[in-house]
């Protein structure tokens, strides 16, 4: 794998402008990724690779975070356990 130098600062910018594009397109079209393509290509194009995949966790991880904060979350071990 080539090495990838790190981005300057203006590519920095460039890279999570374009992530918070497609974050705001996901949240607004309920996780369409359809819809959300292009945002996702930009996103890709202007990101190093390391960083698309370190964001998609990071999303994962939120979106994860943000169910269990909302839907209240029960170990699987003690439901349906008296």
């Amino acid at each position: 794998a080539a090495r990838m130098s790190a981005p300057n600062m203006e590519e920095r910018k460039a890279c999570w402008g374009a992530r918070d594009e497609l974050w705001e397109c996901l949240d607004r079209t309920s996780e369409d990724a359809a819809k959300c393509r292009h945002l996702r290509l930009a996103f890709e194009a202007r990101c190093p690779q390391q960083w698309v995949k370190y964001f998609d966790k990071r999303r994962d991880y939120l979106k994860y975070k943000n169910m269990l904060e909302k839907e209240g979350y029960f170990p699987p071990e003690t439901t349906g356990k008296s």
